[in-house]
């Protein structure tokens, strides 16, 4: 007679142990939200110093309470840069949501795998709704589907990747593009660089992206985009998609949507729009008409861990055909087998790249519930404020100027000393020691910008917690710094 294993129980903490870890968990996350004003945003850390803090050997025998919760202090307090901080303001990153967090925890806690509606009925029938509310307020057409996916680089290939199976057929996805004709895709010159990475992973080439020149404003040339659609098609190349920005990452700028989706339509090529930043921007009633157009999209990129705040990470595509995604996703496999007569629900693993996926949707979605749509438009419209206003206080201030109006949430500008006359080149140095200095100071956290091959520095306001005294503080701080380079 079998005689059965006996039981291994260190892994299965009890209840009363897990919540004893959880309540000591969420004990530090309240410490640190009620110190983070004061902390500094940045520490001048050394990689050395930090992987001696914190990389520590994995024992044969777990850690005592007392050194686990110490070692989690170590990280939270002293070997991490906040960037939810009120002063951050450097980079197109959210600075995550109470409801998003708790809302992590409990995902993580029932661990569902959304791949499969079986697997998680519930977590793909809130995926769906949110994404469909998304794509409503994008104004996509009913029916159109999305899903959550791990941020805007993903999102911008699972769009590219539908456009590619749409125009070049189905027999690509087992053939390849190598007995094809070239195919192209069009971009302006101040799209973000993971286009050309998924030109790269798509087989095209990151070569196939046509670099398109960019106006004064830093928008998408439409007469440079006619004349390289021309050019690739005389030379025998086959035109795949357009896509155009809605908030570049430099300076928030949005492409001319309606007439590129023009273009597309008269070309017969998809149009894509990467909204990872800017898409958010549909729900301030004052900045949706800057997206006008974007409705006329075959697929959507859009960050909620951008511009909707919520905790990293958490990208959305959009589409508006709901077949497409399961043309360019669906495999079939023995190891997955249902039978037809219990089938309930999508399985999501059909659907894009992953087959294996979280429930990172909850965060999104519980954020929405427990804020309403209405707070996020008016935070939405007061980040947009808060750079205009930081613009305001550049132009009145005698060592700095503009390099542009604001756009979106982003204020660029450099410093300019009062009476400066050594030549561009040497301001640029000069601003990009300030750059150094400013982040290494800790009040304040800010980055760069090259418009025009000028350097000069950018806030960008994507900070449920930034508000004027923080911009202000930036400038200050500039200033103080600028003086001593």
């Amino acid at each position: 007679m079998a005689t059965p294993p006996p039981p291994v129980t260190d892994l299965a903490w009890s209840p009363d142990r897990a919540r004893a870890l959880g309540d000591a968990m969420v004990a530090l996350w309240g410490e640190l939200l009620e110190r983070l004003p004061e902390l500094p945003v940045n520490r001048p850390f050394a990689a050395g110093d930090v992987a001696a803090a914190v990389a520590l050997p994995v024992p044969e025998e777990p850690l005592e309470e007392e050194a686990l919760l110490a070692h989690v202090r170590e990280l939270v307090f002293e070997q991490s840069l906040y960037a939810g901080h009120p002063g951050f303001m450097a980079y197109i990153v959210g600075s995550g949501t109470v409801p998003g967090a708790a809302a992590d925890l409990l995902a993580a806690g029932l661990n569902p795998n959304t791949g499969g509606w079986r697997l998680a009925p519930g977590a793909v029938e809130i995926e769906l709704q949110l994404t469909r509310w998304l794509a409503a307020r994008i104004g996509l057409p009913d029916g159109a589907v999305g899903q959550i996916v791990t941020g805007g680089a993903m999102a911008n290939f699972v769009g590219l990747k539908c456009a590619r199976d749409a125009r070049l057929g189905p027999a690509v996805r087992e053939t390849g593009v190598r007995s094809l004709p070239p195919g192209t895709l069009y971009a302006s010159e101040e799209a973000h660089v993971v286009i050309r990475r998924a030109a790269d992973m798509l087989g095209l080439g990151a070569a196939a992206v046509r670099a398109i020149p960019a106006d004064a404003e830093q928008r998408m040339r439409v007469d440079a985009l006619e004349a390289a659609i021309a050019a690739d098609l005389a030379a025998g190349a086959l035109p795949v998609a357009v896509v155009a920005t809605a908030g570049t990452t430099t300076t928030g700028s949005i492409d001319p949507l309606p007439a590129v989706a023009d273009v597309a339509a008269r070309h017969g090529m998809w149009l894509h729009v990467d909204a990872a930043y800017g898409g958010a921007a549909v729900l301030a009633d004052d900045l949706r008409p800057l997206l006008a157009g974007i409705e006329r999209a075959d697929s959507v990129a859009i960050d909620p861990h951008k511009w909707l705040y919520t905790p990293q990470s958490g990208g959305c595509i959009l589409v508006r055909d709901p077949g497409a995604l399961g043309r360019a996703f669906h495999a079939d496999a023995t190891y997955i087998w249902l039978d037809e007569s219990v089938r309930e629900g999508i399985d999501l693993a059909m659907f894009g790249p992953q087959f294996s996926r979280g429930f990172a949707a909850f965060k999104v979605w519980l954020s929405l519930l427990a804020h309403g749509s209405a707070a996020y438009g008016r935070r939405i419209s007061h980040d947009a404020a808060l750079a205009r206003y930081l613009a305001e206080l550049v132009e009145e201030h005698p060592d700095f100027e503009p390099m542009g109006p604001p756009r979106l949430s982003i204020c660029c500008f450099r410093y300019r000393p009062a009476g400066w006359e050594a030549g561009e080149a040497a301001l640029d140095r000069l601003n990009e020691r300030l750059l150094t200095a400013l982040q290494a100071d800790g009040r304040t956290y800010c980055s760069n910008a090259v418009i025009g091959g000028r350097f000069g520095l950018r806030a960008c306001i994507t900070n449920v917690r930034t508000e004027a005294p923080d911009v202000e503080r930036l400038l200050a701080v500039a200033a103080e710094l600028g003086e001593r380079e």
